[in-house]
């Protein structure tokens, strides 16, 4: 899951992003409004985490703007607002959820993920149903093929979850660097190839498209 967080308070920020991290969540930062916006138009993100009170656009503002734009990426506010008004307020310009300062992580986490669960291509069950013997298990997160449960190594656990939020659409190879590893860590194209050489073993051929100069795209029939 990539998330975009702006907080403008920095070592704030670091917390959050540190944590997430550590989570298995890509995290980007952003300090004030028009730089979470720049980077909301440049990049393909899965949830905002949205502080309210930055510098240059105000965080409902920003969303509302996103929002006017057709995005519909799920958002949280966390805010040190605490009235009811201000709640009101945050819902009406498009957020998903609200979490008042100061929070535990932990609470922030358990926010993110059934944001998360809901976001699998709005199934009602914890599976996803790929190919007529293949699915995933969202809440154990493995992969059945044939009644077998495959554990996917992590980049590629990473890759599929990714995939199966952006089914039948094509995902850029930035995107899947971003994704796949760390903020820390070197991807290069020659890896990201082997790691889709390992992750299509277990599809039908033409699952994964590779669109030269483009990215992957993961296909799923609707008669499957």
């Amino acid at each position: 899951m990539n998330i975009l967080v702006l907080e403008d308070d920095i070592a704030l920020s670091d917390i959050i992003a540190e944590y997430l991290r550590d989570n298995r969540f890509v995290v980007d930062i952003a300090y004030d409004g028009e730089e979470a916006l720049s980077q909301a138009y440049e990049c393909s993100y899965d949830l905002y985490v949205l502080d309210v009170n930055v510098p240059a656009i105000k965080g409902f503002d920003l969303l509302k703007m996103l929002r006017d734009k057709g995005d519909t990426t799920p958002a949280i506010f966390i805010t040190s607002l605490n009235d009811i008004e201000d709640v009101s307020e945050g819902f009406k310009s498009g957020a998903d959820d609200y979490l008042k300062k100061p929070f535990e992580l932990a609470e922030l986490l358990l926010r993110i993920k059934n944001i998360q669960k809901r976001s699998f291509a709005q199934q009602r069950s914890s599976v996803i149903k790929i190919d007529k013997n293949i699915i995933f298990n969202i809440d154990t997160e493995l992969l059945i093929v044939d009644g077998q449960s495959i554990a996917l190594p992590p980049k590629e656990l990473k890759a599929l979850k990714y995939f199966l939020q952006h089914i039948n659409t094509t995902v850029s190879f930035d995107d899947l660097y971003r994704i796949m590893w760390n903020y820390d860590e070197n991807a290069s194209a020659e890896s990201l190839r082997a790691h889709m050489k390992n992750l299509r073993k277990y599809f039908a051929p033409n699952t994964i498209q590779n669109l030269r100069g483009e990215g992957y795209r993961f296909i799923i029939k609707a008669d499957n």
